[in-house]
């Protein structure tokens, strides 16, 4: 039905009396309860994935060498169950929430944010971290949290195209909320990223504004609060200098990343006509590729990258080290590849991170937190060319207001310079190849339900 259609007449109504419409209430009370709904499951998904992923460092610590059967029996498993029984499965989840919304298609819908497929992905995101991936939980939270909405929406009768679109969209981005704690992340991403509302150069044009009327009040006011008691956190001079650099960094590792896992370069589109016809081995050799990248970093690489970011953060004495950024950047590449399902935005955190922590060698002045911080929003604003999400999501996720001008050019310094290698955001391009893909099949014969838009979705 409808989402605005008007209530069936009552008595009434038929004497004369105002008419009320009572959907747009309805509406409203089950996007709310399922808005607690994704927030329960959200942190029992995350609880679940977290628990996988200690499992995995149970296990092999002191015995760093079991990963090398591990990993590599793990991926070929997961593979082929997702060959034979869950195709739709693959993916981060973001490109398949955006492709998801698509107005011409309640079954592309249905086979992307449907209960089977947000059933799947909070199983197998846990299976691949007690494997050892290198992998974030925050893309599958994302497509759960739609998935939620949207068997909820259904339930409730909002079945019409437009009414399930908002149902997605509101999940999307409860979910992403629920997994970084960070609600105004989650409206931001919803409206920037999952629908798409903001062009990507408007979104920078609007980041440019704010900062160079910041950056003026700054220079003739300083760095102060409105309400005062704030203190300084990056100098004008040699700081700034460092947004610039990192900016220009981790948004140029930020699109190069995009372009590995697009395959669309070089000989890449060979390994994804590979991985489509044999996805069992490719998994297989992904597998034992990141074990001895594993062994190779003393096992920094592994799962979402949380832990080392944090120790990176906060200078323990015990860090991951001053490759950190650079092998996670790999081992993040080699885990899309091998075709096993898990997001990227937490390990896009981390390996910002890492390079925050090389650039801050040549500023010592600037307080190395500081600069990772600004990493964290260059590389993630260059992977996903959504700069009002990373900036939103750095200041949240840590008490760095006073960072805020910094951050957000450091973010739309990332957009830009990823750009120069990923013209086209990489959750827009694998969201198209989703909805191309189905458009194909349709056109070439109405497909079963529990076909897969082929192999040219988001690995």
């Amino acid at each position: 039905m409808h989402d605005t259609a008007p209530a069936a007449p009552t008595h009434a109504h038929r004497h004369g009396a105002p008419q009320h419409d009572a959907a747009p209430w309805r509406r409203r009370l089950v996007l709310w309860s399922g808005g607690v709904l994704v927030g329960l499951v959200a942190v029992a998904f995350i609880k679940l994935t977290n628990l996988a992923y200690a499992g995995f460092a149970q296990f092999i610590h002191g015995h760093a060498w079991l990963a090398l059967l591990i990993t590599p029996i793990g991926f070929a498993l997961i593979a082929w169950y997702i060959q034979r029984y869950m195709p739709d499965a693959r993916g981060s989840g973001i490109p398949e929430v955006i492709a998801a919304q698509d107005a011409n298609s309640r079954d592309l819908s249905e086979r992307l944010v449907g209960w089977r497929i947000t059933l799947a992905k909070f199983l197998m995101t846990p299976l691949a971290l007690l494997t050892g991936a290198s992998i974030g939980n925050e893309g599958p939270t994302v497509q759960i949290g739609a998935g939620v909405m949207h068997t909820l929406g259904k339930r409730f009768g909002f079945e019409e195209p437009q009414a399930a679109a908002r149902f997605i969209l509101a999940g999307g981005g409860a979910g992403l909320a629920a997994a970084f704690n960070a609600p105004l992340a989650g409206v931001v991403f919803a409206i920037e990223e999952l629908a798409g509302t903001f062009e990507h150069r408007l979104s920078g044009i609007l980041i440019a504004a704010v900062l160079f009327a910041g950056v003026v009040s700054l220079s003739i006011l300083g760095n102060y609060s409105y309400f005062g008691n704030v203190a300084a956190s990056l100098p004008l001079g040699e700081g700034w200098l460092a947004v610039l650099m990192i900016g220009g960094i981790g948004g140029l590792a930020g699109g190069l990343f995009a372009r590995l896992i697009l395959l669309d370069i070089g000989p890449l589109p060979r390994l994804a006509t590979l991985r489509g016809r044999y996805p069992v081995p490719v998994a297989a050799l992904g597998g034992l590729l990141l074990a001895g990248l594993g062994l190779a970093s003393h096992g920094s690489i592994y799962g979402t990258g949380y832990e080392q970011a944090r120790a990176l953060l906060e200078g323990a004495v015990r860090n991951p080290g001053q490759s950190f950024g650079a092998l996670k950047l790999i081992a993040n590449v080699i885990n899309v590849w091998s075709g096993v399902p898990g997001g990227t935005l937490s390990p896009a955190l981390a390996v910002g991170t890492g390079l925050g922590a090389n650039v801050a060698h040549f500023f010592p002045q600037v307080t190395p937190a500081a600069i990772m911080l600004l990493g964290m929003a260059a590389y993630l604003s260059g992977v996903a060319q959504t700069p009002l999400t990373a900036a939103v999501i750095c200041l949240e996720i840590t008490p760095s207001q006073n960072l805020a001008l910094p951050i957000l050019a450091a973010a739309l310094l990332g957009r830009a310079s990823s750009a120069l290698i990923c013209r086209t955001p990489m959750y827009n391009v694998f969201a198209a190849r989703l909805t191309e893909a189905y458009a194909r099949q349709r056109a070439a014969g109405q497909p079963r339900h529990d076909e897969c838009p082929a192999q040219q979705g988001p690995p």
